[in-house]
């Protein structure tokens, strides 16, 4: 059973560093800019049919969706380390009993998340300040969302196991299918049945749970590694206690930079509707630029995991020098992307007669994307340590970036308008950056 029908399970402890790491990025960069596209998705549909305003509404939503999404994210991806980490040991007992931990946790956090989410989005959304004109449009979109938290959270965990096993193509035709469904019914809803706003969230709510259904499907039939049994949900003290110090770190780790995102949004929401929609559209292009630089870090996590439980420690530091050189090599392609090209893709959202917005649009894209190189670095380092299972400096990393986030809401907003929100992100990855590379270096010489 362990040797066959497991799909492209794959071995990461045998092989080329530099070819492993590379094949497997690439579908999840893929699967990872499908997931981006989502919102990408969302806000081109809302700016084109529904208009700025509506744009706008949807866009301020966004650090509060980052808030608990990415909470989500990073845990269930901190849990699948774990189930990693057994992989390249070839403990398979253990990969079933991480499996059965990562449903029930995720089961009892998606239930917690709805509760607190749908409660006080709108107390959140007016802590933010948000314009008086989109509060409702905002709080249409967020409390449905927030609302179908449970199938973002199984989506994630279910991919995340699949992924930890080497396993990145499956992931990635699931993200794409779902986004083609997603991509037909949100027309259907806003415009045929005449939903709005609430018709792109619920959108979305549908294709994620038709997503989850593939994953089940493709696990049952073809992932037998994955196939839990009743006494792999047997309280182990010790294992549970491990999911949750690599999970709950990672996903707070991206609540707290989360945060200072709602800092920066609360800051922008004093400039109005047109400095809002101009960094909603262009956070949604610099969202999926960035994905290159992710799918490098979060192959790393796989990469790190699976060769640390098998303890070949030198496979680790060979594989992160070379995914450094892969990884900031597209960074700087990216970014001549996004700074040449940057007007015209902003004006797809809005039209051309929006002028100030593609404006402001376009010097958000070109400040973000002269900082790339660090985000390349940030991702790499940080992913590996926690494929290590460390938690303690990336969560310091995570409080940088809160901190370089807040200090450009509070003083460079005041002072130079939308230009000191375009400075936030880059403040931030520099920062976290150097705790990150300090902790990568001192225990890089531990591994060789």
């Amino acid at each position: 059973m362990q040797g066959r029908d497991n799909g492209a399970v794959k071995d990461l402890t045998v092989g080329e560093p530099a070819r492993l790491i590379f094949y497997f990025t690439l579908p999840l960069l893929a699967g990872n800019v499908f997931q981006q596209l989502f919102g990408f998705v969302d806000t081109l549909i809302v700016g084109r049919f529904l208009g700025v305003e509506a744009l706008a509404a949807v866009g301020c939503t966004g650090p509060l969706m980052f808030l608990m999404l990415g909470f989500v994210a990073g845990m269930t991806s901190g849990f699948s380390i774990c189930t990693g980490q057994k992989f390249g040991a070839k403990d398979f007992d253990g990969v079933r009993k991480s499996a059965a931990i990562c449903i029930v946790l995720s089961f009892a956090v998606s239930i917690v998340l709805t509760i607190i989410g749908v409660m006080f989005c709108r107390d959140l959304l007016i802590a933010m300040d948000t314009p008086h004109e989109i509060l409702d449009g905002a709080f249409d979109f967020i409390s449905i969302v927030y609302g179908g938290v449970v199938m973002f959270v199984f989506l994630q965990m279910l991919t995340n196991l699949i992924r930890a096993l080497g396993d990145s193509k499956m992931p990635t035709v699931i993200q794409a299918t779902t986004l083609v469904i997603n991509i037909l019914l949100e027309p259907v809803a806003i415009i045929g049945l005449g939903l709005g706003i609430p018709g792109s969230a619920g959108a979305t709510i549908v294709a994620l749970t038709l997503g989850n259904l593939l994953c089940i499907l493709y696990i049952k039939k073809r992932v037998t590694y994955l196939h839990v049994r009743r006494e792999d949900f047997a309280f182990d003290r010790d294992f549970w206690i491990e999911h949750l110090r690599i999970g709950l770190p990672m996903g707070f780790q991206s609540s707290i930079i989360a945060i200072g995102a709602v800092a920066l949004q609360i800051a922008l929401n004093g400039l109005g509707s047109v400095a809002v929609a101009a960094f909603a559209a262009a956070h949604r292009v610099d969202g999926i630029a960035i994905m290159p630089m992710m799918s490098f870090g979060v192959a790393m996590a796989a990469y790190t995991a699976q060769n640390f439980g098998a303890k070949k420690f030198g496979r680790i530091v060979d594989g992160v020098k070379k995914c450094v050189m892969m990884s900031c090599s597209f960074s700087v392609l990216v970014a001549t992307f996004n700074i040449y090209l940057g007007a015209e893709i902003i004006e797809l959202f809005v039209g051309a007669d929006a002028v100030q917005v593609i404006e402001y649009g376009q010097l958000f894209l070109i400040v973000t994307g002269l900082s790339y190189w660090s985000l390349a670095l940030l991702f790499i380092f940080r992913f590996t340590l926690q494929g290590l299972g460390q938690s303690l400096v990336p969560t310091i990393a995570g409080v940088v970036e809160l901190a370089m986030r807040i200090a450009a809401a509070i003083f460079l907003v005041d002072y130079l308008n939308f230009f000191g929100a375009c400075l936030a992100a880059p403040m931030a990855w520099i920062g976290a950056l150097i705790p990150l590379a300090i902790s990568f270096f001192m225990t890089a010489r531990k591994l060789s």
